[in-house]
């Protein structure tokens, strides 16, 4: 009913950027805007949990991991029914594959975006 596709991820050396998008297509039978959901980003390392990177709410309201304070930014477009995590002053430790998230009823993720941060 409601479905999640990431693209932009790729290689980047430290202290580059990079921006993810999320688009999300909704069905009618979901009976639910785009508007209403609150998104998400999450990042998962291979060994590690799926960890919470950023969250914006449906009201415009914005969450944070300490560990990307001050240097990602999470945006929604609620028009175009996308999300987009701009990423600065990458680090090394920030490669992951990176995910898009939702729920409604029931959790969503889209299929993933590589992240790689190396020289």
């Amino acid at each position: 009913q409601v479905q999640l596709v990431e693209s932009g991820g790729g290689l980047v050396q430290p202290g580059g950027s990079l921006t993810l998008s999320c688009t999300t297509s909704i069905s009618i039978a979901a009976q639910v805007t785009y508007s209403r959901l609150d998104m998400s980003w999450y990042r998962q390392v291979p060994g590690n949990q799926r960890e919470l990177v950023a969250r914006v709410f449906s009201d415009g309201k914005t969450d944070y991991a300490d560990s990307v304070m001050g240097r990602f930014t999470i945006s929604r477009d609620n028009a175009n029914n996308t999300l987009t995590l701009q990423m600065n002053s990458l680090k090394p430790e920030d490669t992951a594959v990176y995910y898009c998230h939702t729920v409604w009823s029931r959790t969503y993720w889209g299929q993933g975006a590589q992240v790689t941060v190396s020289s």
